[in-house]
């Protein structure tokens, strides 16, 4: 399933566990997750206010951000890829970002569009396997 951000997977699996196998599934394609930014905790302590339970992992995979990076110093502004894990419910929604949507943001930059097309076919098979 696709968003207008991104490529996205509901899976009937407790909030806990698919945040796992998200992890993992982004291991598999060459990304590390550089930062997690839990929403939840984030919005408790300086709102304090209930929030479901949400996640931001800034994922990256060094091959494709050294690419990017080497041929536009700017690109880093679009960096990492997030993907987001929140529970819906008695479901957990994951979504990563489209790459070739942020780069909208590059105009003709080929060797951006040549990262983003690699990022995006990755993403689109981790999001797969949490579907599988």
């Amino acid at each position: 399933m696709t968003t207008g951000l991104g490529i996205s997977a509901r899976v009937r699996q407790p909030y806990a566990d698919a945040l796992a196998r998200t992890v993992d599934a982004l291991k598999v394609e060459g990304f590390g997750v550089l930062t997690e930014i839990d929403v939840r905790a984030t919005l408790k302590a300086k709102l304090d206010v209930d929030f479901r339970p949400y996640m931001i992992l800034g994922a990256c995979n060094p091959p494709l951000a050294h690419k990017a990076l080497s041929a536009n110093l700017d690109i880093g502004l679009l960096l990492p890829c997030n993907v987001v894990v929140y529970q819906d419910g008695d479901e957990t929604v994951v979504t990563a970002v489209d790459p070739m949507v942020m780069l909208g943001v590059m105009g003709d930059d080929p060797v951006a569009a040549e990262v983003a097309t690699d990022a995006k076919a990755r993403l689109r098979r981790v999001i797969a396997r949490l579907n599988g």
